[in-house]
Formats: C-alpha cells, sequence, structure tokens
C-alpha cells in the first residue's frame, strides 16, 4: 500500500504525515501496526511508574515496598486501581491538539481531588497533556488568573462561573463548567468555646467565615442560618476567609465558625481548636460545591485540547468515586506540591471515618463524593440564591444561563466517549433542609422563604 502524504496531519488518518513513508496504527498512536503490544506496554508501566512514585515518593520506601511484595504483586495492585483500558481507549478517540503546554489553577482543597490527582497518576499525560498544576492563593486570585489568561482552564467554585459570565463582581467573561469536581465535602465547624451552642437560633451576633462571596458555602450558611430564623445579613456577620486561613482565624478568636471546604474542618479538630457542627450533607446531601472548567473563549479555540483536558479529569472523577481508592488517593494528594496535609487528616475526610470533636467517631462514608454531572438545576438553585440575597437584581433568565455556563451535554458526551453510562435528565429537584426544589418554578422558590432581600 502506498499514497502521497496529505499536507495537513489529520487524527483519523492512519498514515503520519511528517513520516510518509510509514504506516500509522490505527490506534491513533504514533507507532506501527506491529508495535502495538509493546507501545500500549510501554505506555501502561509509565502509567504504573508515576502512580508508585506518587504513592512512594521517596526512593528507598518504594524500593523497599517493592523488594517486599514483589514488582508482580504492585503491578496486580496497581491495576486494580487505574482503569488501563479506559486510558488507552481515551489516547486513542481524538483530533490534534491545539495546545498541549497547560496551566490549570487549584486552591489546595479536598474539592480538587479529580483535578490535582489526575497530575501525579499520568492522566493528564495519557492524554497528550504536559499540564502544570498552580496551587492558588484564593478564590479572588483564580478569578483574577482566568480573566486574565494567565490559566487555561481552573478549579471553580461552581457559582463562580454563573457570576463571572453575567458580570456580577467582575467584568463580564464567559465561562463554563465542565464537571463539578465534588459533592458534598463541606461542614460548619465552630470554635470549641461553644459546644454549649449547637442550636443556630444561638449564634446572633456570632462571626462566620466563607471562602468567597460567589460560593455554595456562603449559600448554605445563609440558608441554614435563615432555617433557623436569623437573618444572615444583620444577625450574624460573615466575611471572606481563604480557606488555609480559616483554621488560624478560629484559634485566634477572629471569627466563632467557618462554613467551608474541608480538609481545614477536620484540620480544626485534629489541631483540638474546633469542632464539626454539621456536615453540608446533612443540609442538602448530594449539594454541588467546586467545579471544573474554563473560559468560552479558551473552549472555542481549543476543542480538542479541552475533550482531552475533560477526559482525564472525568477519568480520575471515577477513580475517586470508588470508596477503596481513598485512603489511596489521601496518599497521593497530601503532599507539600498538592494539599500539604497530614495524611490523616485526608483519610478522615475521604474515608468518611472521623472524630468529630465532640468525642464520637463517626462513620460517613459519602461526607465526600465527586459525581461530576454537572446539572443545570444546581446552576438554577445557585442563581436562586444570588436572587434572593440580592447579588442579582430584575429578571433572570434561569434556564439561559444554567445552559449556557454548565455543559452538561458536552458531560455526558464525554462520559460515553470513555465508557462510563451517563445520567438521563437535566433538571431533577432536589431537597434542602426537607424543602423541595423545583427549577421549574425559580423565582416563586426565592420568594417563598420567609427571609430574603427580593422586592415584592
Amino acid at each position: 500500500m502506498s499514497r502521497q502524504p496529505e499536507s495537513t496531519p489529520h487524527a483519523n488518518d492512519p498514515y503520519d504525515a511528517d513520516q510518509p513513508l510509514r504506516l500509522r496504527c490505527s490506534c491513533g498512536q504514533d507507532h506501527a501496526p506491529a508495535q502495538h503490544e509493546s507501545a500500549m506496554a510501554a505506555i501502561n508501566a509509565k502509567l504504573e511508574a508515576s502512580l508508585m512514585k506518587a504513592l512512594f515518593p521517596v526512593d528507598s520506601v518504594r524500593r523497599r515496598f517493592l523488594r517486599a511484595v514483589g514488582a508482580n504483586t504492585a503491578r496486580a495492585a496497581i491495576a486494580s486501581l487505574v482503569p488501563m483500558g479506559a486510558l488507552q481507549a481515551m489516547a486513542q478517540e481524538a483530533g490534534p491538539l491545539e495546545k498541549k503546554d497547560l496551566k490549570i489553577g487549584f486552591i489546595p482543597i479536598t474539592c480538587a481531588t479529580p483535578l490535582i490527582m489526575a497530575h501525579p497518576l499520568g492522566f493528564y499525560r495519557q492524554q497528550g497533556l504536559n499540564v502544570e498544576v498552580v496551587k492558588t492563593a484564593g478564590w479572588a486570585l483564580i478569578r483574577d488568573k482566568m480573566l486574565n489568561k494567565e490559566y487555561d482552564a481552573t478549579h471553580f467554585l461552581s457559582p463562580m462561573p454563573l457570576a463571572i459570565s453575567m458580570g456580577v463582581g467582575s467584568n463580564a467573561t464567559p465561562m463554563n463548567v465542565a464537571t463539578i469536581q465534588n459533592t458534598n465535602g463541606q461542614a460548619i465547624t465552630l470554635a470549641n468555646k461553644h459546644k454549649d451552642k449547637r442550636d443556630p437560633k444561638l449564634w446572633k451576633g456570632f462571626k462566620f467565615a466563607v471562602p468567597f462571596e460567589y460560593s455554595m458555602h456562603n449559600f448554605l450558611l445563609r440558608y441554614y442560618v435563615a432555617e433557623a430564623g436569623l437573618n444572615p445579613d444583620t444577625d450574624i456577620q460573615i466575611r471572606v476567609v481563604p480557606p488555609a486561613e480559616m483554621v488560624a482565624n478560629l484559634r485566634a478568636g477572629n471569627i466563632d465558625g467557618y462554613l467551608g471546604p474541608d480538609p481545614f474542618n477536620q484540620r480544626a479538630v485534629f489541631e483540638e481548636v474546633g469542632f464539626i457542627h454539621i456536615l453540608t450533607k446533612e443540609i442538602w446531601d448530594g449539594h454541588p460545591c467546586c467545579a471544573f472548567g474554563s473560559s468560552t473563549e479558551f473552549i472555542q479555540k481549543n476543542p480538542n485540547t479541552f475533550a482531552a483536558l475533560y477526559r482525564a479529569v472525568l477519568t480520575a472523577s471515577a477513580m475517586a468515586r470508588k470508596p477503596e481508592n481513598r485512603e489511596l488517593i489521601a496518599k497521593v494528594i497530601s503532599p507539600a506540591q498538592y494539599l500539604n496535609q497530614p495524611e490523616t487528616v485526608l483519610t478522615q475526610v475521604l474515608t468518611g471515618r472521623f472524630a468529630d470533636g465532640l468525642g464520637n467517631i463517626r462513620n460517613v462514608p459519602t461526607r465526600a463524593d465527586f459525581d461530576p454531572i454537572p446539572w443545570q438545576s444546581m446552576a438554577v438553585w445557585m442563581l436562586t440564591q444570588m436572587k434572593r440575597w440580592g447579588y442579582v437584581k430584575g429578571e433572570v433568565d434561569y434556564r439561559q444561563i444554567a445552559e449556557k455556563v454548565f455543559l452538561l451535554t458536552d458531560a455526558k458526551k464525554q462520559m460515553k466517549a470513555i465508557g462510563q453510562t451517563p445520567p438521563d435528565g437535566a433538571y431533577p429537584k432536589f431537597t434542602i433542609m426537607g424543602k423541595v426544589f423545583d427549577p421549574s418554578k425559580p423565582d416563586d422558590y426565592a420568594r417563598s422563604f420567609a427571609i430574603h432581600k427580593m422586592s415584592a
């Protein structure tokens, strides 16, 4: 067989245009068909080596482990954790990448687990991407770096792309949510001196911290205290504090508590300065928190690159959802370049077996989860809370904004592409503290509360 090479290589072309006399493998990788098995074995070996290095970053410890269990046993254990078949399938799908060197921002919290773990476990590299995951100090900086195009994609608080796209709190710039990074995974933590004030009706005058105004933390804290009859704008104070500074502020007495991300709820218990009052899953089980996304401009200019990012993060989410992987993941994301947290703290968060600071050991396996589906009804709920508390004024086209920002169709398509089963629908109802949210009646819902800031 022979043919003249085309001037531009194509993703599905079995011939390598840069080497016209060489038959390219039908899997799409840069090797000849006869080399397929050995090439795939080499890719798997690199992935195994990446995972082993992530698990045991100290060379001497890694060597002792391999001597103790044997290479075959170690390989079998890794194969049971890393979906090699799915990774190979993902690598085979695909158009040429428009951009390979990427910067992705993240805040060092467990909400970012899929985005972070995809780095040491080689999921980005398997997609042909050279990704730098950049630890970032706070959410305002994440927003600014996305607006300034310093980051290609990022860890978002899930309401942030809605707010930025609408020009709330910043210049209007279209942003998109590709996946939800985590569900549940937050808590209200109070200072130890308030162990006798477990009833939120007693919190008048309390000072609370949240990580950002446009956050599920802010909206859930407001919802919770309002249900107890307190006005969050007049009866308590809510201030923005970066997650990493929450424990220190609690210890210093600058705040009475916070609704914050883990691991900092568990870290307060670990350091014996606070206790877990309530997990947010007890307010809304399955609520979204953080998201993975990018600017609409980046996606439009780099569709193949963005699809590759999608596949890497979805694969990480699928791995993170399995309870049997949680202890391993805690080990992978605990080092200094990622969360820089004690492994025991992360293990308590991710496995859901934890000390609550009140003398109890609790077992809540779904304390944190990593369901990636960006339901558009989640976006509508967030918009109702922005409306309820006066962050947006006037008429809001809830469905239009939700469908423009939350890329549910794309998420389902990419899940299917890597062999996952996407769920049906787009607008499921949710129950928050016993009250059903119907996304088809958002303004009625926002006005149904006794405490709100909406005009009559």
